[in-house]
């Protein structure tokens, strides 16, 4: 309730408690009024208690504990409430106010404007404090610490993959350092090198048995001058103290590689960009891998050719890093208090193939050396900080899916482009030098990343309604029902109204049942990019000048999401117990199936059927509990549809997997994997 100014000389001097001194004030008091209201014509000061009477209160008010404060003064209205003037301000209130807290101050500024400070964390505020308002913000700011600890222990514990063949090895967890000062020297950066090939069957001449051999040979011999071996949940990998840094390639066989030379037939060329790739006159080919690194080989000697599982794709990516990598390393030194403005001036200052160079983050005023932890440090704070809605670069996808997407009103910010390039770049530089960022974008958005048309499926987790209106436009005879449909779509931005004409002449182009379904695939489009295009294009621009976009081609949006944001262990037993059944139960034999594939596969597999059925492969702080749905919190849900010669299907919006009940256990697991890996929207049949 807000106060009311009044002219300070129809205030009385002083609060009176007594009968009389409310008759002789009582023009006064009709001057000062109760909050809301027109100045009651018998406002009196409420009688406070009176010593020596059997029930110790007034006749008109229950006992007060505690004294109001110096200038306050308690009245009551025409109808009996209480109200409360504080004459020091001139502003009347419902609330009882209450002394101040320990360690505050009330202080007047030269214009005569009450404000308070707080001595014990050196702030101030217009808000007068209460005991059981600062005990609430203390609760707060404490349960906010706690979930930001919770959220960076979460976010160290992120990794790609697990080491070692598919489905087996303990992940490793790419950890970061809790601050600059800490020292990050055991931990590398988790990217996985490129397997090698069993080569063993090869001929003696072939690559394959050549890149055996040097291995075999090459392990012997000591490693360089201020390189170091070290061993991390029973993986080697390599420290470099010379330039601080870590790999996990052993630096005598990359050593070896440079100096051996190329197989007959081969050439090395450079693209106009630098770019460095290998041509075998041979067979007329070109390739980006190097082929005397034995993982470039099978144990045919032949080279290596595309392969679907992620492991593949991710050692591809990591070798076009290695290969472009530059010498030395780049220094960005930034403030924690103003981390986004210091990181925003240094990035966007130097030249984006220097961003390429090894990263060597300093926090001004602490001490520590990086050896990759710190650097994971700055990212996830950065992320966290210039993905936040309230810089309104980025909103979360609707009220219930906190993925981001570009906010279309971002030109309130006039330099909004600048920052989307400098996103762009940051975001490269995630991928390009292995780290992981605190939260991830829509799935449409990755989509745009890499060129990939979206579909109406793709509507469903960011605007559930819309979707449900086309959904609904397709499935029914738009012909009949008079909607007058056109081709053209209005846009509400910061109370603005635009029209957008999907296509050439698409005002006199009217919605039939023929036309229809190029109309939802032209909405969709829209609804996705509407006024986000120059954005979309400034934060790809600078992507692209880091990481070329070409290097993404072997991955789908899902891989991708998984590359930027990490993936975590998932606790299978927490999922079973935050599960609920709709047509099967608990001990339904298909439920059964379903949760023992879930068992079998490995966390790579899991993290891409959690994508597949809720949009995202990361978890909330408090697990599979606390999932959210488009209706608020909506748990895992299995509901049996269909039949066995269906595919499952998902609705990311409910979480909810729909099941057939298929007749045997290997049927559903072909099924379910096929449905995962294979199907775009989840709309195949």
């Amino acid at each position: 309730l807000t106060g009311m100014n009044v002219d300070p000389a129809r205030l009385p001097a002083t609060p009176s408690a007594s009968t009389a001194g409310a008759a002789s004030t009582s023009a006064a008091a009709a001057q000062l009024p109760p909050p809301g209201s027109p100045p009651p014509a018998d406002a009196r000061p409420l009688a406070q208690p009176v010593a020596g009477r059997p029930d110790g209160a007034a006749a008109t008010a229950p006992a007060v504990t505690t004294p109001l404060p110096q200038g306050w003064e308690a009245r009551r209205d025409p109808q009996g409430r209480t109200y409360y003037v504080d004459h020091n301000n001139r502003t009347t209130t419902w609330q009882r106010p209450q002394p101040l807290p320990q360690g505050w101050e009330q202080r007047i500024d030269p214009r005569g404007r009450v404000y308070y400070v707080d001595h014990n964390t050196r702030t101030t505020t217009w808000q007068r404090p209460t005991v059981e308002s600062v005990r609430s913000y203390h609760n707060w700011q404490s349960q906010q610490q706690q979930n930001r600890s919770t959220q960076r222990q979460q976010f160290n514990q992120r990794y790609l993959m697990a080491p070692g063949a598919e489905g087996g090895g303990s992940p490793t967890p790419a950890a970061g350092a809790e601050g600059a000062a800490a020292t990050s020297t055991s931990t590398p950066s988790p990217a996985p090198p490129p397997a090698s090939s069993d080569s063993t069957t090869a001929p003696s001449t072939s690559p394959a048995a050549m890149g055996a051999a040097v291995v075999a040979s090459v392990t012997e011999e000591p490693l360089p001058e201020g390189w170091e071996k070290r061993v991390t949940n029973g993986r080697s990998y390599y420290v470099n103290h010379l330039s601080r840094t870590t790999q996990w390639e052993d630096p005598r066989l990359q050593k070896c590689v440079d100096d051996r030379p190329l197989p007959d037939g081969w050439e090395i060329r450079s693209t106009g960009e630098g770019l460095r790739y290998y041509v075998d006159h041979n067979t007329q080919t070109t390739t980006f891998n190097d082929p005397r690194l034995p993982a470039s080989y099978d144990t045919a000697g032949q080279p290596v050719r595309y392969q679907r599982s992620f492991r593949w794709k991710l050692a591809q990516f990591r070798n076009l890093c290695l290969a472009n990598a530059l010498p030395s390393h780049v220094k960005v030194s930034v403030s924690r208090n103003n981390l986004f403005e210091d990181s925003f001036t240094q990035i966007m200052r130097i030249q984006p193939y220097d961003l390429r160079r090894r990263l060597y983050i300093i926090f001004r005023g602490e001490e520590g050396l990086d050896y990759g932890g710190v650097a994971r440090e700055w990212f996830f704070l950065l992320s966290h900080e210039m993905l936040n809605p309230m810089y309104c670069l980025f909103e979360y996808a609707n009220n219930n899916n906190y993925s981001l997407q570009i906010n279309a009103a971002s030109m309130v910010n006039p330099e909004h482009l600048t920052y989307f390039k400098f996103v762009g770049r940051v975001i490269a530089m995630a991928l390009y030098h292995g780290k992981f960022i605190d939260n991830g974008f829509t799935l449409p958005f990755y989509k745009r990343m890499l060129h990939k048309p979206c579909t109406l499926q793709d509507l469903e987790s960011v605007d559930p309604e819309y979707y449900n209106s086309l959904v609904w436009i397709r499935d029914n005879d738009v012909a009949d029902l008079g909607l007058e449909l056109f081709f053209v779509a209005d846009h509400d931005i910061l109370g603005k109204v635009e029209s957008h004409e999907l296509k050439p002449g698409g005002t006199d182009i009217e919605v039939t049942d023929e036309n229809k379904a190029e109309y939802i695939n032209l909405m969709v489009d829209w609804r996705i990019s509407r006024g986000i295009k120059d954005q979309t294009k400034a934060f790809l621009d600078g992507f692209n000048e880091v990481v070329p976009l070409q290097w993404l081609q072997y991955f789908d949006e899902r891989e991708l999401e998984l590359m930027l944001c990490g993936m975590q262990e998932f606790d299978v037993d927490d999922w079973m117990r935050h599960s609920i059944y709709r047509g099967y139960t608990r001990n339904s034999k298909q439920v059964q199936w379903f949760w023992q594939v879930v068992k079998s596969i490995d966390n790579e597999k899991r993290a891409r059927l959690l994508q597949f059925i809720t949009g995202t492969c990361r978890l909330p702080i408090g697990g599979f509990a606390e999932l959210v749905g488009s209706n608020g919190p909506q748990r895992f849900c299995i509901e049996k549809v269909g039949n066995e010669k269906m595919l499952p299907r998902s609705h990311t919006c409910f979480n909810r997997l729909d099941l057939p009940p298929y007749k045997t256990y290997e049927q559903l697991r072909e099924k379910l994997m096929y449905a995962v890996e294979e199907t775009e929207g989840f709309a195949q049949e």
